[in-house]
């Protein structure tokens, strides 16, 4: 096993970072390390915006649901689909810029940024740092848009605080492998696998609550998949010009 792939599997989200801010080198290696990541014809729809500034950082943690560590730590990189640069592209060649007209940008746009911000995780953890995903982001993406004066054709999908550690949270464990990773066809036992990995779930919380909680898996997932999700997204994205038809 190589250090990459040890990084990887010691992933663990960090909620809790000093006051200290990243050196300028590692912000630029950070996204430069995210850049590299594979992106769909080579469109390279994605900006990474590094907010370091105190104040916005404090209204960024505020607009993505009150989460405190997103102004502690040093540096809230806020990734955005980008289909801007493509439509000067259009207007450079004199071709019509047609594709954010389609679901196409959101769904290309929405998967590279994903694998960009994966990139950023892995350097960034492999330096030291924490890191934890938000996707917050989207819950007032109006105001994000307003705040970090985005433009048009592009639009911020998910962010990721990364910072010095306070302290490390437990790994949380995984689905079992075999619920995914399936052979030739589609793994049909997956209420099996469920009931397996919420034993492991209600054993981890406990742990981690000091006997509190035991709440499980599909206790965790259902209290976030009954509801109808963010409804002002889709306006929002018109607003930015992706029409996802």
């Amino acid at each position: 096993m190589n250090q990459v792939i040890e990084t990887i599997l010691n992933h663990r989200s960090i909620r809790n970072y000093k006051d200290q801010a990243l050196p300028e080198e590692h912000l630029a290696l950070l996204v430069q390390c995210a850049q590299k990541a594979p992106s769909s014809n080579n469109g390279q729809p994605v900006t990474i915006i590094a907010v370091t500034d105190k104040t916005k950082k404090a209204q960024l943690a505020e607009l993505c649901g009150n989460q405190p560590y997103i102004a502690e730590a040093g540096v809230f990189f806020v990734f955005c689909i980008d289909f801007y640069r493509g439509k000067l592209a259009c207007e450079k060649t004199n071709n019509e810029f047609c594709i954010t007209d389609e679901f196409t940008a959101t769904v290309i746009g929405t998967f590279d940024a994903g694998l960009a911000m994966q990139n950023m995780i892995v350097a960034a953890e492999s330096l030291g740092y924490g890191t934890v995903p938000i996707g917050g982001i989207l819950n007032d993406p109006q105001a994000v848009i307003s705040l970090l004066e985005i433009p048009a054709y592009v639009f911020p999908i998910c962010g990721l605080v990364v910072g010095y550690p306070k302290d490390y949270s437990q790994v949380k464990p995984r689905l079992p492998l075999k619920a995914v990773f399936n052979r030739d066809k589609y793994d049909p036992n997956q209420k099996t696998y469920i009931d397996e990995y919420d034993e492991v779930m209600a054993e981890y919380m406990a742990e981690r609550t000091n006997g509190e909680s035991r709440r499980n898996w599909s206790e965790t997932i259902s209290r976030v998949y009954r509801s109808k999700g963010r409804r002002n997204i889709k306006q929002a994205m018109e607003n930015q010009k992706f029409y996802n038809h």
